[in-house]
């Protein structure tokens, strides 16, 4: 048989017989190589596909990751709540909204405004509510400076967190803010009652200043009050204040009365002052305003009430108040509760004075922290922020011109070195019983307004709803009875430009 057939045959007979293959390919040197190398190009064909499988295996986990990384939320921008009272004038609530805005840019934090109700007790509870919900409710919030003590278990103590800022501050402030060696609230904003009045129709009427008694503006109101109507204005009134049963007749009745030497309702030494003839002969004489030189309606009015009223042209003189910096020099020039450009000429000047000299009320809030916040620190800095920028604003700030000048004015216009120096021919700036009575001021001040609205209102005599309210003080209180203390003007004020 010829070579070459034998290997053909061989070959074919091999495909049946795997085994015999080997055989041949043992024998033959050319089957050999051959056989190697379908060996090695099918072990190279079985790498390639493991290698590819791997990559593939490997995309698809690197996939897997890259999927799970994009399917994770992105944290949301803090959010602080934050309510407080719109009862500024226009420009001050641009001021406030450009604030938010700066710091949000250089914070990343957001501000949510929460309106809140112009009535202080109303306020109160919208605030001491919002603080139990925590940061859902309120993580920063204002606090009047009479409320501090109430407020005080659902507030931080920012005295580790603001040293810097509370050395910029007027130390006089900081009392109605601190609470057993804790300071509550940075002071953020200072009220003094004043006298707003018509300059036009003062020099119309033959008068060269405003009333420094209120005897001179019991008369003056009424020649201006009969001067108006007769001119068929009806609906002029001489003077126009806050009657409403609310905080704000506990301010304008603690003015009245210690200016007749009626004392502070409590005195600084916890004794319980108020029912005493000096008292009540001031409450007597603001009841013989109503009807006469005041609306009936007084009785409803609180601060933006009367101020619109004024505002409008229709009353000679208006109570308000006027605000000034927390710095320790800078003179204030903002007029709270005016939410519209006034149509009439103005001027300020002091509250009126009785047998005992002139007085006007300490007013104002502080910023706090609630202590339920879950974003502590994005508050504090916020506060500390506005703080800030409060205190910078006094120190460059430039009078404009459209500032209130005050006529023998209190010393909410100039700096509160006064505090410390004697009586010099202006207001006494008095402060209500707060510090004294703690928590219970709340239940303090809602008694002492309700006794002397009951007055105004014709409902009871001045000295019966007087020792009715003293009754009252002892056993809220504890506190024993006393005599108002004379010449305890807790600041006295300088007098301001004219």
């Amino acid at each position: 048989m010829e070579p070459g057939r034998r290997v053909h045959e061989s070959a074919g007979a091999d495909t049946r017989q795997p085994g015999a293959l080997f055989m041949s390919l043992a024998k033959n040197p050319l089957l050999r190589e051959m056989g190697y190398s379908v060996i090695a190009q099918r072990n190279l064909a079985c790498t390639l596909c493991l290698l590819k499988a791997a990559c593939s295996i490997a995309g698809v986990l690197l996939l897997a990751i890259f999927l799970a990384s994009c399917r994770q939320p992105v944290r949301e921008p803090v959010t602080l709540n934050y309510p407080h009272g719109w009862w500024s004038e226009p420009d001050e609530i641009a001021k406030n909204a450009a604030l938010e805005r700066r710091f949000t840019q250089e914070t990343g934090i957001r501000i949510r405004d929460i309106p809140s109700p112009e009535n202080t007790l109303e306020d109160l509870d919208l605030k001491l509510n919002l603080l139990k919900l925590g940061s859902s409710g309120a993580d920063v919030v204002h606090v009047d400076l009479v409320f501090s003590a109430v407020m005080e278990p659902d507030l931080i103590d920012l005295q580790p967190y603001a040293a810097a800022e509370i050395s910029a501050l007027e130390p006089q402030l900081l009392p109605s803010y601190t609470v057993s060696g804790k300071i509550m609230a940075i002071p953020y904003q200072v009220n003094v009652g004043a006298l707003e009045y018509r300059t036009d129709l003062l020099r119309e009427y033959g008068y060269s200043h405003p009333p420094k008694t209120w005897d001179e503006l019991e008369s003056m109101a009424g020649v201006i009050q009969a001067g108006e109507r007769a001119k068929g204005d009806k609906d002029f009134w001489g003077y126009v204040w806050q009657g409403a049963n609310a905080e704000s007749l506990t301010c304008n009745a603690l003015e009245w009365q210690v200016a007749e030497g009626g004392g502070r309702i409590i005195e600084s030494g916890r004794t319980i002052s108020v029912n005493n003839p000096a008292a009540t002969r001031a409450w007597q004489r603001a009841r013989r305003w109503i009807g006469k030189i005041s609306p009936p309606s007084v009785l409803a009015y609180q601060e933006r009430d009367s101020q619109n009223v004024f505002d409008s042209g229709r009353a000679a003189f208006n109570r308000l108040w006027l605000g000034r910096s927390i710095g320790r020099s800078e003179r204030a020039r903002q007029i709270y509760w005016r939410t519209s450009r006034s149509i009439v000429k103005t001027g300020f000047a002091n509250m009126p004075g009785g047998s005992a000299g002139a007085a006007t009320s300490l007013g104002g809030f502080g910023l706090a922290v609630s202590a339920h916040s879950v974003h502590r620190e994005e508050a504090i800095k916020y506060l500390l922020f506005l703080i800030r920028a409060r205190i910078q604003s006094g120190e460059t700030s430039q009078l404009s011109g459209n500032e209130p000048r005050v006529y023998n004015g209190p010393s909410a216009m100039g700096p509160y070195s006064q505090f410390e120096q004697a009586k010099q021919g202006g207001s006494t700036l008095v402060s209500r019983p707060a510090i004294e009575t703690g928590r219970d001021y709340r239940k303090v001040s809602a008694a002492y307004a309700a006794a002397v609205h009951s007055v105004l209102s014709g409902q009871k005599s001045a000295s019966d709803a007087a020792a009715e309210l003293e009754a009252q003080l002892i056993k809220m209180t504890g506190f024993h009875v006393g005599r108002p203390k004379q010449g305890t003007i807790e600041a006295p004020l300088r007098n301001g430009p004219e």
